[in-house]
């Protein structure tokens, strides 16, 4: 992998985490910056075709609105556009950490909101890419050796955004109405990914899910 291909990836990899972050506007990619410290950050491996790690950080504490979700959750699928863009691969959890900002080898981009810097990404391909030395094995093979990694498997049926004084006034018997009209099919999400569609039915008195449709990967991108 040459220097110009190498940072021709980063750049893409950065564009890509700046659409899928969720955003009033719209994030979009600065220049390229040097050593920097988040206030907030969080970091996940890929392992497939190319292994990468991957970072977001953010310069203020919240730039990222969660509504009591986990910040982590809400990154994931950002993060995992990125690496996609090194080819098939996998994503593990993300986790709070700030380390690949401070490494020389990581490629690391402003994330602007508008004309403002909001905080940014970094990108580090493993050594035997960046080396362009020749990877072991197909990409099937390689993947074959996590299969058995386990991963969070859930069913979403829908969301909806509620200020704080409107949470803090639920009570028993309150009734939160979500953004999926009745019939609507569940998300089923891998590690915070939609990869299929379902109905949710009930098995031996628990909750279980009908899958309908399985996504492709242009269309599960979230």
């Amino acid at each position: 992998m040459t220097s110009t291909t190498s940072a021709a990836l980063a750049a893409d990899a950065a564009a890509e985490l700046a659409r899928a972050l969720p955003s009033e506007n719209g994030y979009t990619v600065g220049g390229t910056a040097g050593r920097v410290a988040p206030a907030e950050s969080f970091e996940a491996s890929s392992v497939g075709q190319v292994s990468v790690d991957v970072a977001v950080g953010f310069l203020g504490v919240g730039t990222i609105a969660h509504d009591g979700l986990a910040v982590q959750n809400l990154v994931h699928p950002a993060l995992a556009a990125a690496a996609r863009v090194y080819g098939t691969g996998v994503l593990g959890e993300v986790r709070e950490g700030a380390g690949l900002f401070d490494d020389p080898d990581a490629e690391v981009f402003e994330l602007l909101d508008g004309e403002t810097i909001v905080g940014w990404f970094a990108v580090r391909p493993r050594r035997s890419a960046r080396q362009g030395g020749p990877l072991a094995g197909d990409p099937e093979e390689r993947l074959n050796r996590i299969n058995g990694v386990e991963m969070a498997l859930t069913v979403e049926i829908g969301r909806t955004r509620m200020t704080v004084r409107d949470v803090l006034g639920l009570e028993p018997g309150a009734v939160v109405e979500l953004d999926r009209s009745a019939g609507a099919p569940a998300d089923i999400l891998l590690n915070g990914r939609v990869i299929a569609h379902g109905e949710v039915v009930v098995v031996d008195q628990d909750y279980g899910v009908r899958v309908t449709r399985i996504l492709d990967a242009q269309e599960g991108a979230r």
